[in-house]
């Protein structure tokens, strides 16, 4: 509680009350009170009880330690790329994805002085990314903070003309803070995709459009990539996600991240999996959910 601002630990403590009350309903969210997170929350769970947690980390172990039935987490955004730390985040976590939700971006300008007076934006590093070119030519500095909202948070406690935050227009509102620019993200197609953890999954049953995430570590040979690869291609399956990333600073293995069409079961996706492991050290899949947009 301590870490939120002093003007978002009221709105804090009515959440974590209302949310303790009721486990089975509770989705956990990093940030503030009026964050993105909070935002993706409210329209994935109509009827859940959102828990703002300091970090990401947070929130895991809010679902974890069964304060929550889910975290929905950012794991992407259309124009900054992925989410910093996710990808190592969700294999240590031990939860499964169990669902997507697309949330359009709309970031704002808010303070406590007027627009023309405005030296430093405070926001999380994603947003301060999404809004680089609106701030240089605006002449505004960037600087760093855990969420939007909070930032938003800490602009009120601060009271400094100068120093604004980028967030969601509704968390000018609820910290008290005056609307100075509205829509300013670098592009209109600013769109972040968030993922929903569990404890366990549900059976991939039906024959709806479905989706698998999973992670891998190819023999540390020529070529190995590439023939690990091979089976999505000649069984068909779309993949429509593959990034890589190194564990520990050793520079010597790469781990991959990847999104596939398709769920376990399905003959095509069962016959590259095969061929997948086949290739890879190990291989893991972190969940299978429906699509919240349809690929391709």
């Amino acid at each position: 509680m301590e870490n939120f601002a002093i003007p978002a630990r009221p709105i804090v403590a009515r959440m974590t009350e209302a949310a303790a009350a009721d486990p089975a309903r509770t989705v956990a969210f990093q940030g503030a009170p009026g964050a993105n997170s909070h935002v993706a929350a409210l329209e994935a769970f109509p009827d859940g009880l959102p828990l703002p947690c300091f970090d990401f980390a947070d929130a895991i172990d809010a679902v974890k330690d069964g304060r929550a039935d889910c975290a929905i987490i950012p794991i992407e955004n259309s124009l900054h790329g992925r989410v910093a730390d996710i990808h190592f985040l969700l294999p240590e976590s031990g939860l499964v994805i169990t669902g997507e939700h697309f949330l359009p971006i709309r970031h704002a300008l808010m303070g406590t002085g007027p627009r023309d007076g405005i030296r430093k934006a405070m926001s999380h590093p994603q947003a301060l990314g999404q809004c680089r070119h609106w701030l240089k030519a605006h002449g505004i500095d960037p600087v760093s903070y855990p969420d939007t909202a909070g930032a938003a948070a800490l602009v009120a406690e601060l009271a400094d003309p100068k120093i604004a935050a980028l967030a969601p227009p509704a968390a000018a509102a609820l910290y008290g803070l005056d609307l100075l620019d509205v829509d300013i993200a670098d592009a209109d197609h600013n769109t972040t995709r968030f993922v929903t953890l569990a404890r366990g999954g549900k059976p991939a049953l039906g024959d709806g459009d479905w989706m698998t995430t999973l992670i891998f570590e190819v023999h540390n040979v020529p070529a190995a990539l590439y023939k690990a690869m091979g089976g999505f291609a000649t069984n068909g399956v779309n993949m429509t996600k593959l990034e890589s990333y190194q564990r520990n600073g050793s520079f010597a293995a790469t781990e991959f991240y990847a999104d596939v069409v398709g769920k376990p079961g399905d003959a095509n996706l069962d016959r590259a999996l095969a061929e997948l492991g086949f290739h890879s050290k190990w291989l893991r899949v972190l969940g299978t959910y429906p699509q919240a947009r349809k690929r391709g």
